[in-house]
């Protein structure tokens, strides 16, 4: 699939299902003691990291996980292929920025952030096109700056037509974690961890496991 075939079709998917998704979705932080516990450490290094705090949370859909980070001390702002989303995450997060644009070519200055969060927003980028991210996310952060990102674990493609109660033309990658290692260090970056996590009961049966690193631009 081209680069503009499956951004296309990644951003027809979000515009349809955002409303949705930001009601269904609203509160899943609060019953994943996991994902918050690696959001609270990133917040943390990114807090103590040269140059202040400002995050970007890339693919940051209505801006749920932006405001958990605003709320943990940092300096977060989001950015979405969808329009739809950044409307939606206008709407609920007034007092935050967002901005709509592509992971692939951001409108950010080189060794501008103090971190970067892609929090599931590669599981639907082809495998090919994953190395411009990560050389996207180098560029845009500051030498000492902190990188996290979650995804699904695995060696496959999801299609999906159903979702959040919408039809819709979207593919998922699960990624093998140690193929994620290998990309990051080719953009550059060093992994200071990895944690894995089992599927809860509400992922169940179709979800598998979920991955997160936190990585660092030396």
């Amino acid at each position: 699939m081209s680069e503009a075939t499956y951004l296309d079709a990644t951003r027809a998917a979000y515009d349809t299902v955002a409303v949705s998704y930001e009601r269904i979705l609203r509160d899943e932080l609060d019953g994943k003691p996991v994902d918050r516990a690696m959001l609270a450490v990133f917040a943390e290094l990114v807090r103590a990291a040269p140059g202040g705090r400002r995050v970007a949370d890339l693919g940051c859909g209505p801006g749920r996980v932006t405001a958990h980070l605003h709320r943990l001390g940092v300096d977060a702002f989001g950015v979405d292929l969808s329009p739809g989303m950044i409307a939606v995450a206008r709407r609920t997060h007034p007092d935050l920025d967002f901005a709509v644009g592509s992971m692939t070519a951001l409108a950010l200055a080189d060794d501008s952030l103090a971190g970067v969060l892609t929090w599931y927003s590669t599981v639907h980028t082809p495998p090919e096109v994953l190395p411009a991210v990560f050389a996207e996310c180098h560029r845009v952060l500051a030498p000492g700056g902190h990188m996290l990102l979650a995804f699904k674990v695995g060696d496959q493609l999801w299609h999906r037509d159903q979702a959040y109660g919408h039809q819709v033309s979207l593919d998922v990658y699960w990624t093998d974690p140690d193929r994620i290692a290998a990309l990051l260090a080719g953009a550059g970056m060093v992994v200071d961890a990895r944690t894995i996590r089992e599927p809860d009961a509400a992922e169940r049966p179709t979800q598998g496991r979920q991955a997160f690193f936190l990585a660092r631009k030396p």
